[in-house]
């Protein structure tokens, strides 16, 4: 229940902050609304209310990141992997044996087909086509 809730507000805090971010100018000023000082905002306001926001909401996200990797951590720690194994059941005799070979059955599928062994042709040393590869001769 708390780790839905928690979630849930930070997706709203990751699309409050994706909005944020990019309204802000690209020059790493604010949102540039124009106008002067007479008007609501000033270009300077602007960028220093849109980096407080972001600077709040990304300290935000990263607070609510830590909680959810520490909240979702603790409620599978609740017992390990191989505490949920059955070892107990386990029988260590037919560990060691051998594995029994398959009944051959008529009806059964063919073995799968081998591939062929590889040819090598070399145009610049004149081998003929499907000719056994050999090492360049060396000169010394």
């Amino acid at each position: 229940m708390l780790l839905g809730i928690l979630l849930t507000i930070h997706i709203i805090v990751c699309i409050c902050l994706i909005a944020v971010v990019l309204m802000q100018r690209s020059e790493g000023g604010a949102l540039g609304m124009g106008g002067g000082p007479s008007g609501f905002m000033s270009a300077r306001g602007a960028g220093d209310l849109l980096t407080r926001i972001t600077w709040i909401l990304g300290s935000i996200f990263f607070i609510i990141s830590l909680a959810l990797t520490l909240l979702s951590g603790r409620q599978g720690a609740s017992d390990s992997v191989v505490d949920r194994m059955k070892i107990e059941a386990i029988d260590p005799n037919k560990l060691n044996q051998p594995a029994q070979p398959a009944p051959t059955d008529p009806n059964a599928a063919p073995p799968p087909l081998s591939a062929p062994t590889p040819q090598v042709r070399n145009p610049f040393t004149g081998d003929a086509e499907g000719a056994p590869a050999a090492p360049a001769p060396t000169n010394p």
